[in-house]
């Protein structure tokens, strides 16, 4: 492609980023559950513009509100896991963590969550004592009271068993403005472990795979490693998520949208555990988009990045941390990958729907 038809190219992608997204399917479908392109047009072309406000507009993973003299940080999410019970946790265990996490990520320290259960008639009481005492346990485990909640029980046929609300309250830490707006060109990009863990576990557990491999969900508390890197790194800490529904890629492609800024990444920097790269590979998806739920990536001025990132290594959880990127001033509102062979190649946000529902 010659150096003018490349940059008409880049101009076109670029202009279509900053375009508003407009909602205008006839129909849902399983693509705008899948965090990628099709869910941000959902959210930012039908719901974004019917909640408008100032505590929503950043849409990251957790609301911050004013509460007196304090601020209070919001989050909720939902679990809708097949199977139940996969390889290294179990459904219960997962909502409680998701949403600790999605707090934690968020600046906050973590206080309470209510719970919903949405149970399909016919769920074994067995099967149900187990979530409930897996909720119990991650909760002991992350220092957060359940508080309240609610119980709904649907007509068989109409739910997977169990589906589970988590919505969580924390305070948010006065020191901290963590945002894509914070970032800036030098920074670098933190992942605190192997990605692609959780997506793969639950695929073999499924026996989508043909594939005996030992793969655990990553699920924990991301309490730990947060609360360190903000020791270490401080006002350093510049923004941080948790690569959940669309995984590192759509993180990575949000940053740089909000930010302005591009994103470069390196390929041989990025952990990924040999068996999940193989599952991925079977199924034709690259692991950049597969979920976790236990990993994070942090933002962090570079002459806070080393200190941090050891940091990060002698905490539970992080031990396979690595600095895998840094922000540029180009390419403008681009993730670019640079490849083990020399190339380079841009990560975009998915399109549609590449998995089964694993979270």
């Amino acid at each position: 492609m010659s150096e003018g038809r490349e940059q008409r190219v880049l101009d076109a992608l670029e202009q279509n980023r900053r375009r508003p997204p407009k909602f205008t399917a006839p129909r849902i479908d399983m693509s705008h559950g899948a965090g990628g392109k099709a869910t941000h047009k959902l959210i930012e072309g039908l719901l974004l513009p019917a909640f408008d406000n100032p505590a929503l507009a950043p849409l990251s993973d957790a609301a911050v509100l004013p509460f007196g003299d304090a601020r209070i940080a919001l989050s909720t999410d939902s679990y809708v896991v097949r199977p139940l019970v996969f390889p290294g946790g179990s459904i219960g265990e997962l909502a409680v963590n998701g949403t600790v996490n999605d707090l934690a990520v968020s600046g906050a320290t973590p206080l309470a969550l209510s719970a919903a259960l949405i149970v399909e008639e016919g769920l074994e009481t067995e099967a149900l004592t187990h979530e409930i005492e897996a909720m119990a346990a991650a909760a002991r485990n992350a220092g957060v009271t359940i508080a309240t909640g609610d119980t709904k029980v649907v007509e068989r046929g109409k739910a997977d068993g169990l589906y589970v609300i988590t919505t969580g309250v924390g305070i948010a830490d006065p020191e901290l403005n963590l945002s894509s707006a914070s970032v800036r060109p030098g920074d670098k990009i933190l992942c605190s472990g192997t990605l692609g863990d959780h997506g793969a576990a639950i695929l073999i557990a499924r026996g989508d795979l043909e594939l005996e491999a030992d793969v655990l969900s990553d699920t924990r508390p991301l309490t730990p490693l947060v609360q360190t890197l903000k020791e270490t790194a401080g006002s350093g800490l510049r923004f941080m998520r948790d690569p959940t529904r669309g995984g590192v890629g759509t993180v990575l492609n949000e940053l740089a949208r909000d930010s302005g800024y591009g994103v470069v990444m390196w390929e041989e920097r990025i952990p990924i555990r040999e068996v999940v790269n193989g599952a991925c590979e079977i199924l034709g998806i690259d692991p950049l988009y597969v979920a976790n739920e236990g990993k994070l990536l942090a933002v962090v001025a570079p002459e806070a990045a080393d200190a941090a990132l050891e940091a990060l290594r002698s905490v539970e959880g992080g031990e396979e941390a690595g600095i895998i990127g840094e922000i540029r001033e180009e390419p403008e509102r681009m993730v670019l990958m640079h490849t083990r062979f020399g190339g380079a190649r841009m990560i975009d946000m998915l399109v549609g729907d590449p998995l089964p529902r694993i979270c």
